[in-house]
């Protein structure tokens, strides 16, 4: 009766190996999956952050040159340009650096933007600088 309970096995491990097989296959895909998922996401967000970083450092570096350029100024145009500048210069020192789950990154990165336009504005400095590089600036002070 040994016998008959080896062949029932036997049968059963070959009727049963599609399962197996296919448990076996979706956990090893499943694992590779979440591995390549994670080193992706990991690269996007790397690539993501390092663009927001540039264009945040872009920002900054713009609005303490012209911070330098209008301290020295009298005019009264200049002074509301140097509070703009200043304004500018506080959202990008107070921006989430640290937190990469900030929930509000979006709208804080908005806001940067707007007031970048404003400053540039006030300025009358064309926001794409596509004027600027082809060479035919027309800038005052």
């Amino acid at each position: 009766m040994a016998f008959v309970s080896n062949t029932d096995d036997l049968f059963d491990s070959i009727i049963m190996a599609d399962d197996r097989f296919h448990d076996e296959g979706y956990q090893e895909g499943f694992e590779e999956g979440t591995r390549q998922g994670t080193i992706e996401g990991r690269n996007h967000g790397m690539l993501h952050g390092a663009k927001l970083g540039a264009e945040v450092s872009f920002y900054y570096g713009f609005a303490l040159a012209w911070k330098c350029l209008l301290q020295n100024s009298s005019d009264v145009k200049a002074r509301k340009r140097l509070k703009a500048m200043e304004s500018l210069i506080g959202l990008i020192q107070n921006f989430p650096y640290v937190d990469p789950q900030y929930e509000k990154l979006q709208e804080d990165m908005e806001r940067v933007r707007a007031k970048f336009r404003q400053v540039c504005s006030l300025l009358n400095v064309a926001t794409d600088f596509k004027e600027y590089v082809s060479g035919s600036t027309g800038m005052s002070f």
